[in-house]
């Protein structure tokens, strides 16, 4: 009996073992986040940016049954503003990082994170504060979609891509903004301005479209992004850069699942014949926010054909 009794005792003690670790290093990593940042916006407490996310994920769900019985959104001038918005955005970014990566003397190859208030490194921390925010802007390229009815673009990639990136982000920016963190979020946004310039091109209408043959590139560009990151990554391991390991083994398993969704995406889009023929206008896994071409339309409203009527906005 006092053996029965005491394994029930053991699994309770393992439990509560385990539980009070977890707290522990919970409070730990609390005390080594990098103190620039904790006071601004967003950035005191996880809870916003969770927030944020599971209100996008509600509307990724809800969404489409609020549009189902109503015409989709005239968004052209929205999109045209917001697109080439989202080009200076990046172009901002991008020169900030790297301006000052170049004023501080960064390596490509290995780049430990320099925690003091050097003009150039809080330079460098808020540049990726505005990246982390314009993963969060980034939301609204699926909002739009949905407000025009365009739901067959929102895929399982779209919606990884959009939560995961905001969400991640900004465990990146309370704890490593600056150092190894500076290479992707720079490259990124660089392949940004051209796919958001694409976008806003595309916004414009059916007769910008033979303008725009270069959209599947945008695809490729985004695929060798990733082994890129991949490559930079394994050598910053293999160099035993002083950067956290966990984050960089985390960044390799994250750039591998976007390679194999990119290249299902590219398969199905460009080499399929099932489905190439009935795919709009797309790039970087997500179909562009603008006006796509199709045959034998006479009225258009953002890419989606309308026999009766106009729709919202109009």
């Amino acid at each position: 009996m006092g053996l029965l009794d005491a394994e029930p005792a053991r699994m309770l003690d393992a439990v509560s073992t385990a539980v009070n670790d977890t707290i522990e290093f919970y409070r730990w990593t609390w005390t080594i986040v990098d103190k620039r940042v904790e006071n601004w916006p967003l950035m005191q407490s996880p809870l916003p940016t969770l927030c944020i996310s599971t209100l996008y994920l509600l509307f990724v769900w809800l969404g489409p049954k609020w549009m189902k019985n109503r015409e989709p959104f005239q968004m052209r001038l929205v999109l045209i503003v917001y697109n080439f918005g989202m080009v200076l955005l990046n172009m901002f970014i991008f020169r900030e990082l790297f301006l000052a990566s170049t004023a501080a003397g960064y390596s490509y190859i290995c780049q430990s994170v320099n925690y003091s208030d050097d003009v150039n490194e809080v330079r460098i921390a808020g540049a990726l504060w505005w990246y982390f925010v314009s993963k969060g802007v980034e939301y609204l390229d699926t909002v739009f979609f949905i407000l025009r009815k365009k739901n067959n673009q929102v895929s399982f990639l779209h919606v990884y891509h959009h939560c995961t990136m905001f969400t991640l982000w900004w465990i990146g920016i309370k704890w490593v903004a600056g150092g190894q963190a500076f290479f992707g979020a720079q490259l990124n946004s660089f392949i940004h301005v051209i796919m958001y310039s694409y976008y806003g091109l595309t916004a414009f209408g059916p007769w910008i479209q033979k303008y725009l043959w270069w959209k599947r590139y945008l695809t490729i560009l985004q695929l060798v992004q990733f082994y890129v990151t991949i490559g930079h990554t394994a050598l910053s391991l293999y160099t035993d850069c002083p950067f956290p390991k966990w984050m960089h083994w985390a960044l390799i398993v994250y750039a591998i699942s976007f390679i194999f969704l990119f290249l299902n995406f590219y398969y199905q889009t460009y080499n399929d014949p099932k489905t190439s023929k009935n795919r709009t206008a797309a790039a970087n896994g997500i179909s562009a926010n603008g006006i796509s071409k199709s045959e034998k339309q006479l009225v258009m409203e953002n890419g989606k054909k309308k026999h009766n009527g106009k729709a919202k906005g109009e």
